[in-house]
């Protein structure tokens, strides 16, 4: 008996030793874990509480957006913007104002909306779309410099053929044939990677007819009819 408890108080001593040595270290990770979890749950709750109140915001310009209301829409999206803009309902809700005020013949503040996008979102297809989009509205109004700027700025891959496209609308516009040709050829090109064929190449296809049509109004031929 004496013998196990020799043992048992050997084993005391080294697990004293033990935490003598090691027990601030191993309080201190713990700590840290704790409030790395805490921290963690405290910001999961904070997303899922912003991405409540920006539902409810967006719900509001949805309704002003079926409303044509532009006034209220203008101020519903200015609030979800200055409240939420790194969520993806601020995003939408952007470009969906700004097809309203394209609607409403308000340029101006669908311009404003739709570079907001292409500065605030981090995703990649908002800001092309947005890109587009606003490319298209400097198109309409003559700003035909600025719109070959904004469509200068690097796509991804499935947009460049759009972007093609969209700078050869610009130089026709312009009276530009050669480098619009050049576009619109490069457009024709891309649609496969831009829009991808399903089993009857149905969308690809609708597209480059649609740019077909614009390089035979110019008296040019599609790369695949020079093949």
């Amino acid at each position: 008996m004496a013998h196990l408890d020799l043992e048992e108080q050997e084993q005391i001593d080294r697990l004293k030793h033990f935490w003598q040595r090691y027990g601030q270290i191993i309080s201190s990770a713990v700590l840290v874990i704790l409030l790395a979890l805490a921290g963690w749950n405290a910001y999961q709750y904070w997303q899922r509480h912003q991405a409540t109140q920006a539902a409810a915001l967006f719900d509001e310009v949805e309704r002003f957006a079926r409303e044509g209301d532009t006034s209220k829409l203008q101020r519903a999206l200015t609030d979800i913007q200055s409240k939420f803009a790194s969520t993806l309902y601020a995003q939408q809700a952007a470009l969906l104002s700004a097809q309203i005020f394209v609607s409403q013949n308000q340029p101006d503040p669908a311009v404003a909306a739709l570079k907001w996008v292409t500065e605030q979102s981090s995703d990649e297809s908002y800001r092309s779309v947005a890109r587009l989009r606003w490319a298209g509205l400097l198109l309409d109004i003559k700003s035909y410099d600025e719109a070959l700027r904004v469509l200068s700025a690097p796509y991804p891959k499935s947009f460049e053929a759009l972007a093609s496209d969209r700078k050869g609308d610009v130089f026709s516009a312009q009276g530009q044939t050669a480098q619009a040709v050049e576009a619109y050829q490069a457009a024709y090109s891309g649609l496969s990677a831009a829009l991808g064929e399903d089993a009857s190449g149905g969308t690809t296809s609708e597209y480059r007819r649609l740019v077909d049509v614009k390089l035979a109004a110019l008296g040019a031929a599609s790369p695949g009819a020079a093949k």
